[in-house]
């Protein structure tokens, strides 16, 4: 069983984009900007925020955040947005989610301008997405793309099996998988909460992508001998022995199902951050398409 070590990975790609920067800068040019605006303090929202921030110093990216009150109204909201997208030194800039139940979040990420929509949420770059034209692609499936790419996982004419449907992850995963290009080609089956037999499925699964949000919800007897898995979802459940109290977990009970398969991403160490790499990649094609202008 080979741990895809997602950690040392991002670390490879942040070490090229720190290079391309850095030519940049010696050649007179300004560096890449990105952007982010949170709403109140939510702590995981906080966490990924100063993670962006930390990572966009690393590579010598500009990095800026604007932070507001969880009371702001949609319009002083909005307002921020369009202050972001007018700002012709920001290429590229995220809308932390979730925002306070008063904010319309479609509302928001349609108000981002699609050419600095790094999060690919906007739905001119979904629709993009769907019909398999260039365009930005949320973090977290671009990074588990490049994941499987850069650990030499076949996915031509493998089944995979997507459990969880979101916009943010299980949709695009899906459609990426699926498509007729390198390091894709796949057949897909996209499972969610009312399958019926969700085992059934999943143990038919070449590559099993889970990203249902409950922890360790996959196990060992739902996989099936010498499939590659690919665990999105990241939980705190409590556990005494830590100085810390808890644990971070995936969507996938690792002690009963890496013993099965022939790879499988940890939780932390895999997706996560692969979902900040591809974030710094996009903020990159962000400033390529602008400063080709």
């Amino acid at each position: 069983m080979k741990i895809i070590d997602g950690k040392a990975i991002s670390e490879t790609i942040k070490k090229e984009i720190a290079t391309e920067v850095a030519a940049l800068i010696d050649a007179g040019k300004r560096a890449p900007h990105m952007a982010a605006i949170i709403v109140g303090h939510d702590g995981a929202s906080e966490t990924y925020v100063a993670s962006k921030e930390k990572n966009c110093r690393l590579v010598g990216m500009t990095s800026s955040v604007y932070r507001y009150e969880e009371n702001i109204s949609e319009a002083d909201l909005l307002a921020a947005v369009e202050f972001l997208n007018n700002d012709p030194d920001v290429d590229g800039f995220i809308v932390q989610l979730p925002l306070p139940k008063h904010i319309d979040e479609n509302k928001v990420i349609a108000a981002i301008r699609p050419d600095k929509d790094i999060d690919g949420f906007h739905p001119c770059n979904m629709g993009k997405l769907v019909l398999g034209q260039d365009t930005f692609i949320p973090a977290t499936p671009c990074g588990i793309m490049e994941l499987l790419k850069r650990a030499d996982v076949e996915t031509a004419g493998k089944h995979c099996v997507v459990i969880g449907r979101s916009h943010i992850v299980g949709t695009p995963m899906a459609l990426l998988m699926s498509r007729n290009s390198s390091h894709a080609n796949a057949t897909v089956t996209m499972c969610h909460s009312k399958t019926p037999d969700l085992k059934a499925m999943t143990t038919q699964a070449d590559i099993l992508i889970a990203a249902v949000g409950k922890p360790e919800m996959v196990k060992g007897d739902m996989v099936k001998e010498g499939a590659v898995i690919v665990d999105v979802g990241v939980h705190r459940i409590p556990d005494p022995t830590k100085a810390s109290g808890f644990k971070l977990v995936g969507d996938v009970d690792f002690a009963s199902v890496s013993p099965k398969c022939s790879a499988i991403t940890p939780v932390p160490g895999g997706v996560g951050p692969m979902t900040i790499a591809a974030l710094l990649m996009n903020t990159m094609k962000a400033y390529h398409i602008h400063t080709a202008k």
